[in-house]
């Protein structure tokens, strides 16, 4: 359960901006949508792996600048 402690004369707006980023955090909806649709393993190792070789060759390319 999440809790956001709202001190007086705090705008609610405020309140549910702070909201926001902590459901954000708990990650809810991306594990949601993963649940969605069956990943084989395989596939996510795959997916895992080229996502790393990108962000490897992007600092890679960013080291050499």
């Amino acid at each position: 359960m999440i809790i956001v402690p709202v001190k007086e004369k705090e705008p609610i707006e405020r309140a549910l901006k702070k909201f926001k980023k902590k459901f954000e955090k708990t990650g809810v909806i991306r594990a949601l949508r993963a649940r969605k649709q069956f990943t084989k393993p395989s596939v996510v190792r795959r997916e895992l792996l080229q996502k790393a070789a990108y962000v490897q060759g992007l600092r890679d390319e960013e080291a050499g600048l």
